[in-house]
């Protein structure tokens, strides 16, 4: 949802306002992660568990979260020929993908991921 501002009649601070209301839109993202393939299943579910408070703890909304499980991975990464596969379905602001990318990139149980807009 696009909003814009035509010749408006508002003081500054509260065009201010509006402005920084708009920018919380909530967008749909999908984000695929493949976590490290030595991981057992307690450890899949906490780091699961971990990136979808993430999500929840910047404002957003998981929807869905599917565990497509252990899978070959195209091509080696890091020397690993397997992963886990997770795709997570949530809502959020413009800034929340920003974040997640960030917290995978710090994860050392994460080895590749991907946050696309849905519809994109």
């Amino acid at each position: 949802m696009k909003c814009y501002l035509i010749r408006s009649s508002l003081l500054p601070e509260e065009e201010a306002k509006v402005r920084k209301e708009v920018s919380y839109t909530m967008r749909n993202y999908e984000a695929m992660y493949v976590l490290r393939p030595e991981l057992d299943e307690e450890q899949v579910n906490k780091a699961i568990e971990r990136f979808s408070e993430i999500i929840a703890a910047n404002g957003g909304e998981v929807t869905k979260v599917e565990q497509w499980g252990k899978r070959r991975l195209a091509y080696e990464v890091q020397k690993l020929r397997e992963g886990y596969y997770v795709l997570c379905y949530f809502n959020g602001g413009t800034e929340l993908p920003k974040e997640l990318e960030r917290n995978f990139k710090i994860s050392d149980k994460v080895i590749r991921f991907l946050v696309v807009r849905e519809g994109e």
